[in-house]
């Protein structure tokens, strides 16, 4: 049984999640605040957080920065906050996810199971080296030229299926469903996005990338130029 950590201030919604999570074979914890969530987070084990944006105190996008510190655990942002720029704010503080309100409690425990299963999915193993990057499936953990780097859980997965077809051109639409999953709720967009993020930390001149360069209507390529 997985158990959900929900962080939510609005006491009525949260209960009706819950109870339907319950209902559905999950273990389901309900808080109101960001600070009492991150003490219980640092006691007990959780497989997936659920977090509002818009909390009182911390809100979810500062939370979801703390979380992402410390645990590579799912994360699934629930906002009325529905633009795009909202958006990206919650990917680039290392959500996994994100879930417009008002919602379908459906469509929410679908995403909720497509979290869960990919991060149950067996992982290759194998250290990746090329360009001076190093990444380790086993740790999560990436350095350039020595010096770790900070990547949320999609840019790691990015950089990870990128170096593994290095020299090929992959498809915005393959790097999507590669990584997001054809089960995820997100836009492919968010592949060119997530793309821009591993540039300015890997790339010494993002604007001239030499490591992940574009592939004029192809995609995009991992691998210096030979």
């Amino acid at each position: 049984m997985t158990d959900i950590l929900m962080i939510e201030d609005d006491a009525e919604l949260g209960g009706l999640v819950r109870d339907f999570l319950m209902k559905e074979g999950f273990s389901a914890r309900l808080c109101s605040a960001a600070e009492t969530a991150l003490a219980l987070l640092s006691e007990e084990p959780f497989g997936l957080v659920l977090l509002d944006v818009m909390l009182p105190g911390m809100n979810g996008f500062e939370t979801c920065a703390v979380i992402r510190k410390t645990q590579n655990l799912p994360i699934i942002m629930m906002s009325a906050l529905t633009d795009e720029e909202s958006k990206l704010t919650g990917y680039g503080n290392g959500a996994d996810d994100y879930i417009d309100k008002p919602f379908s409690i459906k469509v929410l425990t679908a995403k909720i199971r497509a979290q869960l299963r990919r991060k149950t999915e067996p992982q290759q193993e194998e250290i990746l080296r090329s360009c001076g990057i190093v990444l380790n499936p086993a740790s999560r953990s990436v350095t350039k030229n020595g010096r770790p780097l900070v990547l949320n859980a999609k840019e790691f997965e990015l950089l990870r299926y990128l170096m593994l077809h290095e020299g090929k051109a992959l498809t915005r639409d393959a790097l999507f469903d590669a990584v997001w999953g054809i089960d995820c709720f997100s836009e492919p967009s968010t592949v060119s996005v997530h793309i821009r993020w591993l540039r300015e930390k890997l790339e010494e001149d993002p604007k001239t990338p030499k490591l992940i360069r574009t592939v004029h209507k192809r995609g995009y390529i991992f691998g210096e130029e030979s």
